[in-house]
């Protein structure tokens, strides 16, 4: 067997920067295993597989451990390796997923953007051990629906923040997002998931869906200018629609190639 494979770096306008992600377009769905290996051996944040279904197209996520509910930055990718190498014209993509219904990616230019449902957030306590996950206090803690995001004072904190994976592991959920107000954007954030395998992501688009609500309400603004502090760093425009929330960034291919199985 044979299958394509697209490498492409998310919410980034050069190679090297963003998030990579690899895409993996299939005529017919494989088995899981097969996908949960191919996502392993890739061994990137997230691997996405897609099949076109009349006017749609199912979409699904793997990092190299688990298969997840919602990827924003390997939603992006797939888009921009359709609409640059696999003959998409339309300037919307219809994406379905199995766990988080209806997607849609719109073109415009160079800058894509992806509107996915808002997460719900739910105040909590502070988790007791929460020092030793950031070497920090956070000044509040939310849980979505999968995710826990905690919030800090500013974005020196959140630069400075030394993760212990093995104490955020200890948290459960899919992972958790450390955010704060940003000194030239709205707002800045983090990703740590080593429940899922990854310790830290470079960019993440699914936190977004929990990130803009809040920071919307917050700043008293539906448009949000947001940078993700990882090393490699990501640079989003969000926009609170309500139920649902618009996530705009760019993509590069850095890589085409074939799988051999």
């Amino acid at each position: 067997m044979k299958l394509n494979l697209y490498q492409v770096d998310a919410f980034t306008e050069k190679v090297f920067g963003g998030n990579p992600a690899a895409v993996c377009p299939l005529n017919e769905w494989i088995t899981d295993e097969l996908m949960q290996n191919i996502a392993m051996e890739n061994n990137l944040a997230e691997t996405a597989f897609y099949v076109k279904k009349e006017d749609r197209y199912e979409i699904r996520w793997f990092t190299p451990a688990v298969e997840v509910d919602l990827c924003g930055h390997a939603t992006l990718a797939t888009a921009h390796v359709l609409f640059n190498h696999e003959g998409h014209t339309d300037h919307i993509i219809r994406f379905f997923s199995p766990r988080s219904g209806e997607l849609r990616v719109t073109k415009t230019g160079h800058l894509l953007t992806l509107n996915f449902p808002t997460d719900i957030l739910k105040k909590i306590d502070m988790p007791v051990f929460i020092s030793a996950c950031f070497q920090t206090e956070p000044i509040e803690a939310y849980m979505g629906k999968t995710d826990f995001m905690f919030v800090f004072k500013n974005e020196t904190e959140i630069k400075n923040i030394q993760p212990d994976f093995k104490a955020i592991n200890s948290l459960g959920g899919r992972g958790a997002i450390v955010t704060a107000p940003g000194d030239s954007v709205d707002f800045v954030s983090r990703f740590f998931a080593p429940q899922s395998g990854i310790d830290e992501d470079p960019v993440t688009g699914s936190a977004h869906t929990s990130l803009t609500p809040y920071w919307s309400k917050k700043l008293g603004k539906i448009e949000l200018s947001a940078i993700q502090l990882s090393a490699r760093k990501g640079y989003l425009q969000c926009k609170d629609l309500g139920e649902r929330v618009e996530i705009s960034g760019k993509a590069q291919t850095y890589l085409k190639g074939e799988i051999i199985i």
